[in-house]
């Protein structure tokens, strides 16, 4: 739920920064940022050097925020009718529109820029196709049109896995297509169950997710078959690491799975569904693998070889 100051905090100097630093979006920027740092070790297979992780992390916060400031102002209108929603600046008038999209335009070029001079050009590149991605393809043409909206238009969420990796080699290793590929399984379990949970809401903003034009039960189907797909393609690392990520990847995706079908069978047999549940068990999902990920490339590179 997003929170900010209060109407009259907004007069402020502090409320003032408060409505631009909601515009980014901080909690997603965090889950970007998780899937980040594991690449970036893995890439360097070891600690990556200070600077090297710092500038893109800085960088990979420039331009999740420009991306978000940027869907705030495309979906202003969305945002004011929804309930969870309607706190954010743009929904409030807390923060001029134009303003809002000079400030993410801003925060795009600086973050490319960035990128570009302190790690790899690649990376800088990378991040400008994910911006520009997550704007025009998800938000202002996928969104409104279609129920698979969140499936594609999630690709944009992938880019933090392969920017992390181009901003260590230059290119992008496997691996990192690898991880990518898991958070492009992972986004729609996530996001159809928040929308389950707020289905009312995208109804009534007229937005076509998959909870809002499709029966729960095939909802959940779609659920499970994705978090199967999301828990087999974790599996596919296995092989680049030690038993270090195994550990942790296995036991967490048979959790993740075990929720995933639960919320199947209990709508199946007409009980009340908890999807926000498995909503929250994703977030730990994704935060669980990719810190195995990372403390597999510092210390299982020391235990046995990378075959790749």
């Amino acid at each position: 739920m997003d929170r900010i100051a209060g109407d009259g905090a907004a007069t402020t100097l502090r409320g003032k920064l408060g409505a631009y630093v909601a515009l980014t979006k901080p909690r997603i920027i965090e889950l970007l940022l998780i899937t980040t740092v594991p690449a970036l070790f893995a890439a360097q297979r070891q600690v990556p050097g200070l600077w090297t992780v710092l500038a893109t992390l800085v960088g990979g916060t420039f331009a999740a925020g420009s991306a978000n400031a940027l869907n705030m102002v495309v979906d202003a209108d969305i945002d004011a009718k929804m309930r969870r929603t309607r706190v954010r600046p743009l929904a409030r008038q807390l923060v001029p529109t134009r303003n809002a999209l000079v400030f993410g335009i801003v925060l795009g070029i600086l973050s490319c820029t960035f990128l570009s001079l302190t790690t790899t050009w690649q990376a800088g590149v990378l991040a400008a196709v994910a911006i520009l991605f997550y704007v025009f393809v998800y938000s202002i043409w996928l969104k409104r049109r279609t129920s698979q909206n969140i499936v594609w238009g999630g690709l944009a969420g992938c880019m933090p896995v392969i920017i992390g990796w181009s901003a260590v080699t230059g290119d992008i290793g496997w691996p990192a297509w690898v991880f990518f590929g898991v958070i492009f399984f992972w986004t729609p379990p996530h996001t159809w169950a928040l929308a389950m949970r707020y289905k009312d809401d995208y109804a009534a903003a007229g937005v076509p997710m998959l909870p809002v034009v499709a029966p729960e039960r095939v909802v959940v189907r779609q659920i499970v078959l994705y978090s199967w797909a999301m828990v087999v393609c974790s599996l596919l690392l296995v092989p680049a690491s030690s038993f270090i990520y195994a550990a942790v990847a296995v036991p967490v995706g048979l959790v993740f799975l075990a929720c995933a079908h639960l919320l199947h069978v209990k709508v199946l047999r007409g009980e009340p569904a908890k999807p926000m549940t498995l909503f929250h068990l994703s977030n730990l999902y994704l935060t669980f693998i990719s810190v195995a990920w990372a403390v597999d490339a510092a210390v299982g590179l020391r235990i046995v070889g990378w075959p790749w």
